[in-house]
C-alpha cells in the first residue's frame, strides 16, 4: 500500500510541476506577444506598395537626405556687365567665377540677358562637378550714393538658368549697398538738366 501511495504522490508531483511549467510558458508567451505589440505600436507605419499581378507587399524605405555642399552665388548686375561668383557658405573661398564679358565678344552685349544666361549655365556645370548641390543667391546692383539701386537685365536671366540646371536654390536676397546720408549725390542743387 505504501509503495502505491508513494507512486501516486510522485505522479501527482510530476503533474503539478508540468502544470506549473505550462503556466510559466503561457505567461512568457503572453509577455512576448505584448512586447511585440508594443514594438509595433512604437514603429512608424511604412508605406506599402502593391505591384499589379503580384499580391506581395513591399515595404518602401524612407528616402535619405542627399549630402552635398551648399554655396553662395553672388550676382553683380549693372548696366555694363553681369558677374556671377560662387563661394563657399562663409564667402571666403571662391569655387567658380564667370561674367558676361567672357561669353560675348562685343562690349555692348556684356550686360545682356543672353550673356548672363550662358554664364550661369557654364557656372552651374562647373559647380556640379565640384560637388555643390545647392546655392543661396545674393543679388547686387551698383547702388551706393551715385549708382542705380536696381540690378541690370542679366540678374533675372541668370537666376532662371541656375534653377533650370537642377541646382537647388535656398534663399534669394538683395544686398545692394544703400547710402545713409553719406556723400552728396552729383547733379547740383537743381538736379541734372537734360
Amino acid at each position: 500500500m505504501k509503495k502505491e501511495e508513494k507512486k501516486e504522490e510522485k505522479s501527482q508531483r510530476k503533474q503539478d510541476k508540468k502544470a506549473d511549467l505550462d503556466k510559466e510558458k503561457e505567461k512568457k508567451g503572453d509577455e512576448k506577444k505584448t512586447e511585440e505589440v508594443k514594438k509595433k505600436e512604437k514603429l512608424p507605419e511604412k508605406e506599402v506598395e502593391v505591384v499589379k499581378g503580384e499580391e506581395e507587399k513591399k515595404e518602401l524605405t524612407p528616402k535619405k537626405k542627399e549630402k552635398g555642399l551648399w554655396g553662395v552665388l553672388h550676382i553683380y548686375s549693372s548696366n555694363n556687365n553681369t558677374i556671377l561668383h560662387v563661394t563657399d557658405i562663409t564667402g571666403s573661398e571662391t569655387i567658380s567665377i564667370k561674367s558676361g564679358g567672357q561669353i560675348v565678344r562685343s562690349q555692348r552685349e556684356e550686360s545682356s540677358p543672353y550673356a548672363a544666361m550662358q554664364a550661369a549655365i557654364r557656372i552651374a556645370g562647373e559647380i556640379k562637378d565640384k560637388g555643390v548641390k545647392g546655392v543661396h543667391i545674393k543679388v547686387r546692383a551698383p547702388g551706393g550714393h551715385n549708382g542705380p539701386r536696381y540690378p541690370g537685365k542679366g540678374a533675372q536671366a541668370a537666376i532662371r538658368a541656375i534653377s533650370r540646371s537642377g541646382i537647388l536654390i535656398g534663399k534669394i536676397e538683395d544686398v545692394t549697398p544703400i547710402p545713409y546720408g553719406g556723400c552728396r549725390p552729383k547733379g547740383g542743387r537743381r538736379g541734372r538738366r537734360v
